[in-house]
């Protein structure tokens, strides 16, 4: 039973969506942030990654980071640009890519859900990613990021959000520099409130689709926030996260694919040799091969692109992390053929979301690295049949788009 309870959002006035809603943190580089802000002096980058308004070289965990954040956050609401509503709402948000729409509502789930794995995780998260994120809620008093969370469909969530956005305008509606279109009501009706609190406690999981660190902080903020008022009474906003959920039919996994350095030493023929055992392969020549179903795989290599096929025996269906693509592809090549065998720490492994398409692996193949791997996407029920069976993906196996924007909602925690 998920716990989905409406919050008063700070988020900016219609007029300034556009100008202060940006990628999330964790898409982009300092370098690329300062470069994305220059003539964007509202870009939410300006309180999500505060080093770029600091002089170059600050070290980007220091305290004055996290200060000048707040000081942004805080700037934001003093100069008009964001208003905080008057009470507690759902918002729809959609967005909408090469002619895909994709509609979730945003709102506060609770810290325990994810404690007692309500919530549920499918990767390990770091720890200084973590002390990142702990620091920055904590100086800014405030969850600036949403945490990207789906579940199974139901068919009364979903008639509740269609009934209430073809009826009624959008409070902002704008389209962002790389083509995406996003558009957000506000569910300020009260009846319609308590209905969709009342529908999520039929829906038995939620799960983390993109955010693990950032969840992982806002709860790790929420329960010191405990131990600070020991006669807390659950209802307090430092008990729940911002969260836009997202029923599993909306969403669309592209593929994860992988670039590597060298060929371990082997010539093109000897690596197909090597490989032959595992997987079948079909020589496509100058075109470029995007699979067209599980368990293949497209290898370009010196200006030629390969269909690969796995083989019967090469991996064990049954196997609920074994019978991934991104696994059987390292299991029966990555690791045993170019001997990368952590593909977590290892150099000469790279990897390209299929938002950059099968131009950019070849592009990279033929320049810095060497070898370059299309994939077949993972789907969302492989990433929840792994979440239930309290497993964790391999690194590097799902990239979601669009992304979701930072600065439409912020969630205070006091």
């Amino acid at each position: 039973m998920a716990l989905f309870r409406p919050f008063k959002a700070v988020r900016p006035k219609p007029e300034y969506s556009k100008d202060v809603a940006a990628l999330p943190y964790d898409v982009m580089s300092s370098e690329e942030a300062r470069e994305m802000v220059k003539k964007k002096p509202l870009s939410f980058l300006h309180i999500d990654r505060a080093e770029i308004d600091l002089p170059v070289g600050t070290e980007i965990y220091s305290e004055q980071v996290y200060l000048k954040a707040r000081e942004n956050l805080d700037r934001l609401v003093t100069d008009g640009i964001c208003e905080q509503d008057e009470s507690p709402r759902f918002y729809v948000y959609s967005e909408t890519m090469n002619g895909r729409t994709q509609t979730g509502l945003v709102g506060c789930v609770s810290i325990d859900d994810y404690v007692n794995n309500i919530i549920k995780k499918h990767e390990h998260t770091r720890a200084d990613k973590e002390v990142d994120r702990i620091k920055h809620v904590t100086y800014c008093d405030a969850n600036t990021g949403p945490i990207f969370l789906t579940y199974r469909p139901d068919a009364d969530i979903s008639s509740t959000i269609r009934e209430w956005i073809d009826v009624r305008a959008p409070y902002c509606d704008f389209v962002t520099d790389d083509g995406v279109r996003n558009t957000v009501w506000m569910i300020d009706d009260e009846a319609v409130i308590r209905k969709i609190t009342t529908l999520f406690k039929n829906v038995k999981y939620l799960y983390i689709a993109d955010g693990h660190h950032r969840a992982a902080s806002a709860v790790d903020v929420g329960i010191k926030k405990r131990k600070l008022n020991p006669g807390y009474r659950g209802n307090e906003e430092f008990n729940y996260f911002l969260a836009v959920l997202f029923a599993c039919d909306e969403l669309e996994i592209m593929d994860y694919n992988r670039l590597i350095k060298d060929t371990n030493g082997l010539t093109v023929d000897e690596l197909i040799e090597k490989i032959s055992g595992k997987f079948t392969v079909e020589k496509k020549g100058k075109t470029a091969y995007r699979p067209e179903a599980i368990h293949t795989f497209g290898m370009y290599v010196d200006g030629v692109w390969y269909k690969l096929t796995a083989k019967e025996g090469s991996f064990d269906a049954e196997d609920v992390i074994g019978s991934l693509d991104v696994s059987i592809l390292q299991n029966n090549l990555i690791s045993p053929a170019l001997g990368i065998t952590n593909p977590r720490v290892d150099r000469r492994i790279d990897y390209v979301g299929g938002i950059r398409g099968l131009g950019e692996l070849e592009r990279r193949a033929d320049s810095d690295m060497k070898i370059a791997f299309s994939m077949y996407p993972t789907s969302v029920e492989e990433l929840m049949r792994i979440a239930d069976n309290k497993m964790i993906m391999p690194p590097k196996s799902t990239w979601f788009e669009p992304k979701l924007l930072s600065g439409l909602f912020i969630h205070k925690l006091s």
